[in-house]
């Protein structure tokens, strides 16, 4: 899977990594290679199942709400 990631420097130094494609999904390294690193991992832990997802009885609903 490919995913645009868009990495900048930190104002407190280092640089801060973000995936605009999942909301939230960000995080930070000392070098380059580390918030590249660190987002990767991020991204896997984002898209992972939870466990809770497989628990649904054939004859649940679900819904989206608006808050």
């Amino acid at each position: 899977m490919k995913l645009k990631v868009i990495l900048e420097p930190s104002s407190e130094g280092g640089f801060t990594a973000i995936a605009p494609s999942l909301p939230g999904c960000i995080s930070e390294g000392e070098t380059k290679e580390e918030a590249l690193a660190n987002i990767q991992e991020a991204v896997l832990l984002y898209i992972e199942p939870v466990e809770d997802d497989s628990d649904f009885t054939p004859n649940e609903e679900t819904q989206e709400v608006k808050i």
